[in-house]
């Protein structure tokens, strides 16, 4: 591949070359001198933002820890700004566009405190940034701290719950395993789609939405304690339409990060699939095959499709834009596009 840097790109596979094609590139967006890129990665393609939730932060005026969102824009000359959003989240982490019908506004993962249950809620994009709470518990039981959504076409939001918080001493102890559940706000359905994690996190759906990504980050704790013979790992789980509902079956190990965790997870129009590590970018095909990586100092939490042909990676106090090939773009709109409640199309 033309101008290939071998240092920033590991090519495993010659698929990785038709993926960063000829015009590959990483450029420092925006840098900040605290940890204000670290989740969510929502990219609004109409208004060319992105909005991004920090690590836990010190505020200079306040005696907790707390979390803010941020939204970046971009001028005419390519130049990013970042505002900061107003908002009584309870420690967001990441999230996803939604339109309802009702409400065109984000979803955050709300992981709540010692005093607040963790929850999925839904803010406006535009001021006065009103805040909307979707569900805080599984029939009474308080959830974990809500970790990643994933947002089906039929309307349902799928999301991840590990014990992440009360790791961190942010939340009380669990009344529920680490688990993945199926949300329909139209008619309050919460139902349990997988346990059997040890902390589940990122979590998306392949272009045809038959298959449901779903990563368990069990190597590394909130608390920081880091176990190698614990995984690491990416499961794949089949999405099986029966008795006008949806189950998740044939569980199976998709692949495994061999530097990090794979924290969040997307997938491009193609079905290859991509996760933020500990080392920067990882690429496998659909067949689990690691296609590539784009090395990135630090490692990635989490990243979003933007345009075609450009990714935004979330390396905490940086925000970096990879363009690769202009035929990469993500599945289902995946980081660009609302999504409402539509047809079933499996």
């Amino acid at each position: 591949m033309a101008n290939c840097d071998c240092k920033r790109y590991q090519v495993y596979n010659d698929k990785f070359n038709d993926i960063l094609g000829g015009r590959a590139d990483l450029q420092l967006a925006h840098q900040e001198d605290f940890p204000f890129a670290h989740e969510a990665g929502v990219y609004l393609p109409k208004s060319d933002t992105l909005y991004v939730t920090s690590n836990q932060i010190m505020p200079p005026t306040g005696q907790e820890k707390t979390i803010i969102i941020s939204k970046l824009t971009r001028n005419l000359y390519n130049q990013w700004t970042r505002h900061q959003i107003p908002h009584e989240i309870r420690n967001p982490s990441s999230g996803a566009h939604y339109n309802d019908g009702l409400l065109d506004g984000i979803l955050f993962c709300s992981q709540g405190d010692l005093d607040s249950p963790a929850a999925l809620v839904q803010l406006e994009t535009e001021y006065p940034f009103r805040l909307r709470p979707l569900l805080n518990s599984f029939f009474g039981r308080r959830f974990n701290s809500l970790k990643d959504i994933a947002v089906h076409s039929d309307g349902t939001i799928w999301f991840t719950d590990p014990v992440y918080g009360h790791d961190q001493g942010i939340r009380p102890a669990p009344e529920l395993p680490n688990q993945l559940y199926r949300f329909d706000p139209h008619t309050g359905d919460v139902r349990v789609m997988a346990d059997g994690f040890g902390r589940p996190s990122g979590i998306c759906f392949s272009p045809l939405e038959t298959v449901c990504y779903v990563s368990d980050t069990d190597f590394i704790h909130g608390d920081g304690n880091i176990d190698f013979s614990r995984v690491s790992t990416i499961y794949a789980y089949d999405i099986d339409h029966r008795s006008q509902s949806a189950f998740l079956t044939n569980r199976r190990v998709f692949a495994m990060a061999d530097v990090g965790v794979p924290d969040g997870l997307k997938c491009d129009a193609a079905g290859n699939v991509y996760a933020g590590c500990g080392d920067g970018l990882s690429v496998w095909s659909p067949g689990g095959v690691l296609l590539g990586k784009v090395l990135v100092p630090g490692g990635l939490a989490n990243f979003s499709f933007g345009r075609k042909g450009e990714l935004f990676l979330l390396n905490g106090k940086k925000f970096w834009l990879l363009s690769v090939a202009e035929t990469v773009r993500g599945a289902l709109g995946e980081g660009a596009g609302a999504r409402g409640r539509g047809g079933d199309r499996e």
